[in-house]
């Protein structure tokens, strides 16, 4: 291990996938488990501790789910379903399954549900929900929160009579502060954002959710399974102004559908957006619990497509960066979020056959590659840890925690970020279940 590489990697990951005996339906709905890889002098140590939620409380004690989860709702009856309507934020689940970010001295472990559940980074013990989540100005956030001079910047969405897309922003020891709002007839999935200097970046891709359909059945079924695929309204970009929260201007791009965007920045009269889009949301179909056990696969493979929106003539451009698919992205966060960057991190593969085996590093200047790969290996997201005397924009290493099908057991792999190659890896004495995001805290 490098002298200088010393801290937490905590990755929370999907580890539960029934209730009381019963399926739950799809890969985002499986319990949060935390899993911490310690690294000190050379040293690594491995934990892992259930993320003690009011849902795994009620599935250890009644056998099943109390909250909706993304993709499966708990059986409840007429009244009970009509009491949702008047408080619906009582259905929601806190399972932070999907991240975790730190904000201040507090460390959250975040769905895309307001509900923020803080954790302790070094025992991996749950202190419960934040008491400001109550304050979160929507029924539906983002788990992909910017961080911009230790104040928190995410989005979350209202969803009633009249919906509307809010930002909000919050210092630590403070509450949620509204810093834009538009109202809008069907609110898209949203799964993460773009953040510059001047600009709040909202993509609204054509994933939609009409809120006559929500209500008309009273949460009969989950509310994921109200979105509908319109590609006819195209892709939309929204620009809010950070200082003053008003809508500065919109740009239409072709229809497409995505989890994460890779950067935002300024560049002359353009604002420049990275992400990784698929031609329909047909990945989510995909990861239902049925579909992956049968290798069923219809979606495409995720493009990482940079989009131009010019402020001088309101029109924008897309082009391809790179030839390989690229998912799950990362990039020197602390120094180039926001800002022209040259580098992103990211898995890869050949998806439709397999699943993302690969560990790739793109140049985004001319999208050139490398890759990482070992036969049965499939590796978390690599994320860039910077060496604190670099001067390079890659000077760092990148860690993923990487599951090896044929030990049954996980590694942590760390990877010099220049040179693309092994530098070390620990074994952990199990397999850590594949998940979605983690960070690394010095």
């Amino acid at each position: 291990m490098p002298d200088w590489l010393a801290g937490s990697l905590v990755r929370v990951t999907p580890a539960k996938f029934e209730a009381g005996g019963k399926p739950l339906n799809h890969w985002f709905d499986g319990q949060a488990m935390l899993h911490g890889f310690g690294v000190d002098a050379g040293r690594v140590s491995y934990a892992n501790r259930w993320l003690r939620t009011k849902q795994l409380e009620s599935i250890e004690r009644d056998g099943k789910l109390a909250y909706t989860e993304f993709a499966t709702d708990p059986c409840r009856s007429l009244f009970k379903r009509m009491a949702l309507m008047f408080n619906p934020r009582a259905a929601l689940t806190d399972n932070g399954v999907v991240n975790v970010v730190k904000l201040g001295e507090e460390h959250l472990a975040l769905t895309e549900t307001p509900m923020p559940v803080r954790f302790d980074p070094d025992t991996l013990s749950t202190f419960g929900t934040t008491e400001w989540a109550k304050d979160i100005p929507g029924l539906l956030t983002t788990a992909h929160p910017h961080g911009d001079g230790g104040e928190l910047i995410n989005y979350a969405a209202h969803i009633g009579a009249i919906s509307r897309y809010r930002f909000f922003t919050m210092r630590p020891g403070g509450t949620p502060r509204k810093a834009a709002e538009m109202k809008v007839r069907e609110p898209a999935y949203m799964h993460s954002f773009g953040l510059t200097p001047r600009f709040f970046v909202l993509g609204e891709f054509p994933y939609v959710v009409n809120p006559l359909d929500v209500a008309r059945t009273r949460g009969a079924k989950p509310f994921m399974e109200h979105f509908r695929w319109k590609p006819e309204r195209g892709t939309r970009f929204h620009l809010f102004d950070r200082r003053t929260g008003e809508l500065g201007r919109t740009f239409d791009a072709p229809a497409g559908f995505c989890f994460h965007h890779v950067n935002a920045y300024e560049e002359g009269s353009e604002v420049v957006v990275d992400a990784c889009v698929y031609d329909d949301p047909s990945i989510i179909e995909d990861l239902y619990l049925q579909r992956i056990l049968a290798k069923e696969r219809g979606n495409s493979p995720p493009r990482f497509i940079r989009y131009r929106l010019d402020l001088e003539t309101g029109e924008s451009t897309n082009e391809t960066v790179t030839d390989i698919p690229f998912e799950l992205p990362r990039i020197d966060y602390g120094g180039r979020n926001g800002k022209p960057y040259r580098y992103a991190y990211g898995v890869s593969g050949d998806y439709q056959a397999d699943w993302f085996d690969v560990l790739a590093k793109v140049d985004v200047t001319d999208g050139s590659f490398e890759l990482w790969q070992e036969p049965g290996c499939y590796p978390s997201e690599p994320v860039f840890v910077g060496d604190p005397g670099g001067e390079a924009e890659d000077d760092g290493v990148a860690l993923s925690v990487v599951l090896d099908t044929v030990s049954g057991r996980s590694f942590l792999l760390v990877l010099d970020a220049r040179t693309w190659q092994e530098v070390a890896r620990a074994e952990a004495p199990q397999h850590v279940p594949l998940g979605f995001h983690g960070q690394f805290f010095r």
